[in-house]
């Protein structure tokens, strides 16, 4: 088995365990759930671009995320509603294509920690150094740390999914319902030491960079917060550093349970269904995080509704 190479471009998906009376119901609650994401998502990417009071760096970045989010959804979701009515012996995908999806996985879940890692840092001129965040947060400041958060882990990603590619194959079953690199170094047979290094390394630079960011710079919101005597300050810094931190929290508990499940082979079927929920809630909490936490977002979504509605009914009567 060592020395045998699979030529065939051809991988089983091993997919969810769905039976047939139960596969439409499973197929209509993740079409809403993907409805739910590309709508709730771009409704706040758009109601922040044509707001002009929203204009603002904090609310910018959110676009990054959101965009981030569709791209992630987009990169599951679609694959996963088509082989839901497929039987389990018949869910095939493309060497490459199981490939490139397993880059825009990866992609999109290194770019939630970059992207929060610059909110953070915003967050953090915004209450520790509001008189020069205007000149410090410019708009070329916005655009340098978006390219850093999208370009910079592009590079890695790449690297780590071509250490993958790489290998030749003596399986050809995806022992998950998606592609991602671990599931595509499972394939070989060959020493996987130069993967594990660089997947080491790849983890820690992004893990440690982003988990030690986050939590310097929210050290140092509490300690101007517990200085401060502006109850509006405080309020203002707690409404919106709670918001971040309840999505970067939602982010590290999402990838830090896919990591260990992937130690526990018995827990196959618990662990596809975990990644999937794991993969799709994010994307869905996100907007709702943002737009129902922060009142200038809320408000704004308020007006956008209530102008729809009014809108519609004199155009019905």
């Amino acid at each position: 088995m060592n020395n045998w190479t699979l030529n065939s471009d051809v991988l089983l998906l091993e997919g969810l365990k769905v039976t047939r009376r139960s596969s439409f119901p499973a197929f209509l609650l993740l079409l809403l759930i993907y409805i739910f994401i590309m709508v709730s998502n771009m409704s706040l990417m758009f109601l922040i671009l044509m707001e002009r009071t929203l204009r603002e760096p904090m609310y910018l970045l959110f676009c990054n995320m959101s965009v981030n989010d569709v791209f992630g959804a987009t990169t599951i979701i679609p694959r996963l509603l088509r082989d839901i009515f497929l039987p389990s012996s018949e869910r095939f995908i493309l060497y490459n294509h199981c490939a490139l999806q397993a880059f825009c996985n990866n992609y999109h879940a290194s770019v939630s920690h970059t992207v929060l890692m610059i909110m953070a840092f915003d967050r953090y001129i915004a209450i520790c150094n509001p008189l020069h965040y205007s000149s410090i947060m410019t708009n070329r400041m916005m655009v340098n740390l978006s390219a850093w958060a999208w370009g910079s882990v592009f590079i890695m990603v790449a690297i780590l999914i071509g250490l993958s590619v790489r290998l030749s194959r003596c399986r050809w079953i995806v022992e998950n319902p998606f592609c991602d690199n671990a599931t595509l170094f499972k394939l070989s047979c060959e020493s996987i030491l130069i993967n594990n290094i660089y997947g080491l390394a790849y983890t820690v630079v992004l893990l440690g960079s982003s988990i030690g960011s986050v939590t310097l710079t929210y050290l140092k919101v509490a300690t101007v917060c517990l200085q401060s005597k502006n109850n509006v300050l405080n309020s203002r810094a707690l409404q919106t550093c709670s918001t971040h931190l309840a999505v970067y929290l939602l982010l590290l508990l999402s990838g830090s349970i896919t990591i260990i499940l992937h130690r526990f082979p018995q827990l196959s079927d618990h662990r596809k269904l975990v990644h999937i929920l794991l993969h799709i809630a994010p994307p869905a909490l996100n907007p709702v995080i943002y737009g129902l936490q922060i009142k200038v977002v809320r408000e704004k979504l308020i007006i956008l509704f209530t102008r729809n509605s009014k809108t519609a009914s004199i155009i019905h009567h």
